[in-house]
């Protein structure tokens, strides 16, 4: 088994539960603001903020959109698309507009307070603490994401966090990791990235020329004709592994 000098990690949906943290603060966002008057059911609503919010952040990745409206946009479009949604008049669009932009707030608040680690992930943490010095790599906020990093009680594990926002880029561009490499003094050789998503943790990686552990999720699909280094189920696996 190759022998390496340090390990990267991702954070959302890696090692805290992001997911489950977004779903609860959407369910109560929906209840808070009535939105069954935009919409049919939860779900319709759901679908409408997970479609968008995914093309929203490509964007933001490829420098084509704003963070500021990323954060508004990807509730005011479920907004204004809903199965309810009536035609705008000037009054109704500023109206939808504030609320959009008073749903980015609660959700960034909710979605904090919501946070917890997934399960097994602060065994495998302070396992890795202990042989690695450990660099979380990770897109997001810097204003949720170090507020999630003191609440998992896991800060102390960590020799760097490189934050996307900070460094000006988002995985996967191999940029992010390049800062990462440096703080560490190492080479891509050295290092290996551990992450859940193909898209930025595995491809970003890959395009920086250092080996991957994907955490795969049942449901996501092998790329066609790509491979991750190591491909795992559970964090036992990634365990054994290091």
């Amino acid at each position: 088994m190759k022998q390496y000098k340090a390990v990267f990690i991702d954070w959302d949906d890696t090692i805290g539960d992001f997911a489950g943290a977004a779903n609860t603060a959407l369910h109560e966002m929906y209840e808070k603001y009535q939105l069954s008057e935009y919409f049919d059911s939860y779900e319709e609503f759901d679908t409408l903020y997970h479609e968008h919010n995914l093309e929203l952040w490509k964007l933001y990745g490829e420098d084509k959109v704003t963070k500021s409206f990323l954060r508004i946009d990807r509730f005011l479009y479920p907004l204004l698309h809903g199965s309810k949604s009536f035609p705008l008049g000037e009054d109704l669009g500023e109206a939808l507009s504030a609320l959009a932009e008073q749903m980015s707030e609660d959700f960034l608040h909710l979605t904090t307070k919501y946070f917890s680690l997934l399960e097994g992930a602060e065994e495998l943490v302070r396992y890795l603490a202990k042989k690695y010095p450990l660099t979380v790599v990770t897109n997001g906020f810097v204003e949720v994401q170090y507020e999630k990093f003191d609440k998992s009680g896991l800060r102390d594990c960590f020799a760097h966090i490189v934050l996307s926002e900070e460094v000006g880029c988002q995985k996967p561009n191999p940029r992010i990791f390049e800062e990462a490499l440096r703080m560490n003094g190492l080479q891509a050789e050295d290092v290996v990235m551990i992450g859940d998503s193909w898209n930025s943790d595995i491809q970003g990686a890959i395009n920086a020329g250092i080996d991957q552990i994907w955490i795969r999720k049942s449901k996501d699909p092998l790329p066609e004709g790509q491979s991750a280094t190591y491909l795992v189920q559970s964090f036992s696996d990634v365990m054994e592994i290091l």
